[in-house]
């Protein structure tokens, strides 16, 4: 089960998020308002989607035993389009012949933060 805190306080958006034994800082970029002092929050869904996508993949890769040497994972959030849309680009890099490369972008459409993110995971909101 994957849990986090958010806290936010005086520091205008800054807001430091503890994740396990993991710290990180988010904030809204200067034009928000904020002080740009960490990934504003879609930027942090995005890394949370590539990192998701480039592990599923690569932990994939391995069980095949195919030759993935690397790979990258460039994501874009449309937000001002409608509907919105996330545009995630797969750059592999290894001697992975056409169906390797097919197959490792069809095992991306069903990754775990990816199925999460399509099929709208239901929140449940509760004051504490």
């Amino acid at each position: 089960m994957a849990t986090a805190t958010a806290r936010i306080s005086n520091a205008h958006y800054a807001t430091a998020i503890t994740t396990g034994r993991h710290a990180l800082t988010a904030d809204e970029p200067e034009r928000n308002g904020g002080a740009d002092v960490g990934p504003a929050p879609f930027d942090l869904l995005l890394a949370s989607l590539g990192a998701c996508t480039a592990m599923t993949l690569k932990m994939y890769a391995e069980h095949k035993q195919w030759p993935l040497e690397a790979l990258e994972v460039r994501l874009h959030y449309h937000g001002g389009e409608t509907p919105p849309r996330i545009e995630r680009v797969l750059v592999p890099a290894g001697p992975l012949d056409d169906a390797q490369r097919a197959r490792l972008a069809d095992v991306a459409e069903r990754t775990p933060v990816t199925l999460a993110i399509k099929g709208g995971v239901p929140i449940q909101t509760s004051l504490g």
